[in-house]
């Protein structure tokens, strides 16, 4: 994963009013497998920053992937 790439969810975080499935874009990356992401409503305004690690997270694809690309 690397800076700007969008990113969803895979586990709930209730006490960040954040749950599966939501959609950030990641803007910091603070260690390999550390990153900061923040999460827009559909107007652009940041409703949620959060600092998750790369297990928490899908990294999601508008295009096809190459092979070497998905490792």
């Amino acid at each position: 994963m690397k800076l700007l790439d969008v990113v969803a969810l895979l586990e709930n975080t209730p006490n960040s009013g954040l749950y599966k499935g939501q959609v950030g874009t990641i803007v910091d990356i603070y260690e390999p497998n550390v990153f900061e992401v923040e999460f827009c409503d559909l107007k652009g305004k940041t409703y949620a920053l959060k600092t998750l690690t790369a297990n928490e997270l899908l990294l999601l694809h508008y295009s096809p992937v190459l092979e070497k690309e998905a490792a």
